[in-house]
């Protein structure tokens, strides 16, 4: 072979209306990465992100060998790439990897012969099975003929066909026991090429999960040992990353699926905060804390200045639920056993549920709202159930047993326009019933999870819950009357809810067929362009209280808590008059986060009472005990390191519905709200409560 063998490695985002996903190809960086290792300049590797490059690098000089990653969110796009590039160079060799694929043979069977464009398929790390491929290639001399020199016989760690197109393998999974062995892409500089101001960096420092939830295609006995990379080569990436990012992009992904639970780990934010105090570099941090071993995770990450939330995702707190998807998990009782330790640390925390699992019902849904409301989680995301091809719960007996109902939807922001002319777009098969709970039940505990996610975001509207709790109102309570006494609410808001609801229903389709074949009408492509459909309905409409009606929807919390407690016997003027202040409280800090205009409308209030003292994690006494000698004035405001990195965010993800539910996911929620500043004597501003003598 006198050539080097020409290889594209693709890791693929859509981005037609915005960045769909904003993370590293570092998937098949580390492929290349170990490939290059081995082969020296026998190879010639070519990394992509973005589809319209791919598609311009295969049309003009198709690659010997394209290997591309199968996730949900890229699945469809990858293939018509493979269509494509057979088309240019019938000798290519198409490889597909990784967990979007099934786990029974049948299912497998039938896969690999709906996608025929594809020669080999690596089902977990592709680094072993992607080289071996390589090495059959390179040993044989030669580029022609290359799909015959696969089928010949088995390869380790791929699923291949034979002759006659039956499915063939030794060992198809091979992990990698020690993760060194493949040189780091960043320190190669082989991803250089993508700190280019829309992309996020993203770390590994583990491969693998302990746990086996049945939802999830990281529950597989397969990946549940860990590996990692050393110390040092992950505090060198660090510091390299760290030198080559841009100045507009604040983020770090972490890819581990349990981050902070290993004793290495708190060496690892270590050098994060020395970072992050020499360069201001990342100011957030996105990545799974594990779902255990919280009192180490918070250890951890309070060195990280706020920039990273703790993730409690239980999923459900249901015995039997639990049960049935194979999880156990932190329970309420050691969460609020926590809280503390996690306020004092300014940390903020995400609680991940998922609606529709096998055996749950409406009741113990809600009860699982209840608690974790209870348990003081600063954000409670509720996720529609996948059926994940690679996942224990999508196989057919799974199915079967539960009575499991779906429809399809199409993934947020995944449709694109080939230069072909064709129409693709990602869909995902979602659970809306089961043999226990009705689709009725299914759109009514969105629409609560919808009220609970705006409303109970951490920060915004602690003053108004803290109030409740303080006066032993059930903070759920509050949540579940907004949800039923939505008529009182304005028309603006009522008006979100229901377009809220509207969207929730129409975005599901009975068929894939189905829902392909609308969307290739012009028309209803359109919607996908303006945001009317292929959106995540509930953080779209995040994005849409919080630019256009957070005013109303603060309105509607404070309405519906003086309900709550005018109904209290101990109700007076003085309780009326705390009730003010910590209403006037949520309005400052909520008010016009987003807009154009946001650093010129400072709200401004007159307080009695010194609510930052009050909510302080430090603080023993009652807001009564916190009343000033004489009314202050509060001016709410946003300062220029708030300013801009939403605005580095709208810049990169636009500044629409769609770009800014994308920027409020990637936006520090302590870096969000507005910050009470108290005007003493008329001229000198400081942030109130931070000098509590002062005031």
């Amino acid at each position: 072979m006198k050539s080097p063998l020409k290889i594209y490695l693709g890791d693929l985002t859509y981005n037609t209306v915005t960045l769909a996903t904003e993370a590293f190809p570092l998937n098949v960086a580390y492929i290349g990465s170990y490939c290059k290792k081995l082969f020296g300049s026998d190879v010639e590797i070519t990394l992509f992100k973005y589809i319209e490059k791919i598609e311009d690098a295969v049309t003009n000089d198709p690659p010997d060998i394209l290997g591309l990653s199968n996730y949900c969110w890229s699945h469809n796009v990858s293939y018509e790439i493979f269509k494509l590039c057979k088309q240019k160079n019938p000798d290519v060799v198409n490889i597909w990897g990784g967990p979007n694929f099934p786990l029974d043979s049948p299912s497998q069977i039938k896969f690999m012969k709906k996608y025929s464009e594809v020669d080999v398929y690596i089902p977990t790390e592709g680094e072993i099975g992607f080289s071996n491929v390589v090495k059959r290639i390179l040993d044989c001399n030669q580029k022609e003929n290359s799909e015959s020199i696969i089928r010949k016989d088995p390869i380790d760690g791929c699923i291949t066909r034979d002759e006659k197109g039956e499915l063939q393998f030794t060992i198809p999974t091979l992990r990698m026991n020690q993760l060194d062995e493949i040189p780091s892409p960043y320190l190669n500089g082989m991803l250089d090429s993508f700190f280019d101001g829309k992309l996020t960096p993203m770390l590994q420092t583990n491969r693998g999960c302990p746990f086996h939830c049945t939802f999830c295609t990281d529950g597989r006995d397969e990946v549940n040992k860990i590996n990692h990379f050393s110390i040092n080569r992950v505090q060198d990436e660090i510091e390299y990353i760290s030198k080559k990012v841009p100045g507009n992009t604040h983020s770090l992904h972490i890819s581990d699926l349990n981050f902070g639970m290993y004793n290495r780990d708190l060496e690892i934010c270590e050098k994060l905060a020395q970072i992050q105090q020499r360069t201001e570099y990342p100011k957030f941090i996105k990545c799974t804390t594990g779902k255990n071993q919280k009192d180490k995770i918070i250890k951890a990450i309070k060195k990280l200045n706020d920039s990273l939330r703790v993730t409690m995702s239980v999923q459900s707190l249901d015995t039997e639920v639990l049960n049935n998807i194979r999880r156990d998990n932190i329970s309420v009782d050691h969460m609020l056993e926590l809280y503390p330790a996690l306020k004092e640390a300014n940390l903020q925390t995400t609680s991940e549920v998922i609606l529709g699992l096998p055996g749950e019902t409406y009741e113990n849904h809600i009860q699982t709202l209840r608690d974790l409301v209870k348990a003081k989680m600063d954000e409670i995301v509720v996720h529609t159930c996948m059926l994940l091809d690679g996942s224990e719960m999508n196989v057919p007996q799974e199915r079967k047993k539960w009575d499991l109902k779906t429809k399809f939807r199409v993934l947020q922001r995944d449709f694109a326009k080939l230069n072909s002319g064709k129409k693709v777009l990602e869909y995902e098969e979602v659970v809306v019933g089961s043999k226990t709970m009705t689709f009725e039940e299914y759109i009514n505990l969105r629409i609560l999870a919808f009220v609970i996610f705006v409303t109970n975001r951490g920060i915004v509207y602690d003053s108004i819950l803290k109030f409740l709790d303080e006066n032993k109102v059930d903070v759920f309570e509050l949540y579940y009357e907004m949800y039923k006494n939505l008529k009182s609410a304005s028309i603006q808001t009522q008006e979100i809810v229901e377009k809220f609801k509207k969207a929730t229903i129409e975005e599901l389709w009975d068929s894939p067929e189905e829902l392909l074949e609308n969307f290739e009408k012009d028309s209803e492509y359109e919607k996908l362009l303006n945001g009317e459909a292929g959106t995540q309905v509930i953080y779209h409409y995040l994005a849409v209280v919080i630019s256009e009606g957070m005013d109303d929807w603060t309105e509607h919390v404070i309405q519906t808590t003086s309900d709550l407690i005018k109904k209290r016997p101990e109700f007076n003027e003085d309780l009326e008059s705390e009730f003010k202040s910590v209403t006037n409280f949520a309005r400052g800090l909520s008010h016009n986060v987003l807009g154009q205009d946001r650093l010129e409308t400072n709200p401004e209030y007159h307080f009695m009472y010194d609510i930052p003292r009050w909510l302080s994690p430090k603080n023993t006494k009652k807001l009564n005990e916190l009343k000033l000698d004489s009314k202050i004035k509060v001016s709410f405001a946003l300062d220029d390191e708030q300013y801009k990195i939403v605005q580095d965010n709208i810049d990169v993800y636009g500044d629409s519905h769609v770009g800014r539910s994308k920027t409020l996911k990637m936006t520090p929620n302590q870096k969000l709200w507005r910050k009470p500043l108290a005007s003493l004597k008329h001229t000198t501003y400081l942030c109130w409560g931070d000098s509590p003598d002062t005031v």
